[in-house]
């Protein structure tokens, strides 16, 4: 069961998921061709800090930068490298925001130069799920409705969810119940609550679904090669709505 968060609380968070959506506005000027998603990472840090937050991932279980790049075929949890990127390039930017002992989580993904049309109707498809499931982050669901829901729209536009990684809840902890998985039958799971905060983050593949890890233990790339891409948010369900804490 979800840990169900006050207003107050809430609006901690949203202080912190300000900061992190201002962070992702930025990075829309600086990722372009020949940048290196080392200096992205760099960059995010320091936004972070100056701001007066932490990077919650940097630790993390020895993780030990304040992002995840995950460009083309990495799904998820990858490391920033001085690799330079490419124009049609794809770049998944993932981030968590510590103010004051309260986090937001969001990752978004994007285009590099001029892309093909592969990627463009990649990026759409993986976006409308992302909201398609916010839509069904109400009071009185089951988190089994936004994974239907985001499961069905992949699927009827013709890519893969990966199942191996879902949302969360989140809080104080990076991850807290529930799990919020991207796929699966709706009308069961926990039930969704006024005060409910969690993620949802689906990872949408132009191939397979399945996962292997690279030698550095974190890296999650696509079993064949194929392209993926991910947008998350962190969502707060109250009775006036649901609140999109990283909205940019």
């Amino acid at each position: 069961m979800a840990k169900v968060k006050t207003q107050a609380q809430i609006k901690l968070m949203l202080e912190a998921g300000k900061i992190l959506a201002a962070c992702h506005r930025e990075l829309l000027k600086k990722i372009v061709p020949g940048v290196t998603t080392m200096e992205i990472d760099r960059f995010v840090e320091q936004f972070i800090r100056d701001h007066g937050a932490t990077p919650e991932q940097k630790g993390f279980h020895g993780y030990p930068y304040a992002t995840c790049a995950c460009v083309n075929d990495v799904m998820c949890h990858g490391f920033p490298t001085d690799t330079p990127l490419r124009s049609g390039d794809c770049v998944t930017i993932d981030m968590v925001v510590n103010l004051n002992g309260w986090l937001a989580d969001s990752a978004w993904s994007y285009t590099v130069g001029e892309v093909s049309q592969e990627v463009t109707d990649l990026l759409r498809v993986t976006k409308e799920c992302l909201y398609i499931g916010i839509e069904q982050a109400v009071i009185g669901n089951r988190v089994g409705d936004i994974s239907h829901a985001v499961e069905k729209h992949a699927q009827d536009n013709g890519y893969s969810i990966v199942r191996e990684f879902t949302g969360h809840g989140i809080g104080q902890k990076m991850h807290e119940t529930p799990h919020i998985p991207h796929y699966g039958p709706k009308g069961l799971g926990p039930l969704i609550r006024a005060g409910s905060v969690f993620t949802i983050e689906p990872i949408l593949t132009t191939g397979k679904r399945h996962v292997f890890i690279d030698s550095d233990g974190w890296t999650a790339r696509t079993v064949d090669g194929s392209l993926s891409a991910q947008y998350e948010h962190t969502i707060a369900v109250t009775t006036k709505g649901t609140l999109i804490l990283t909205d940019q």
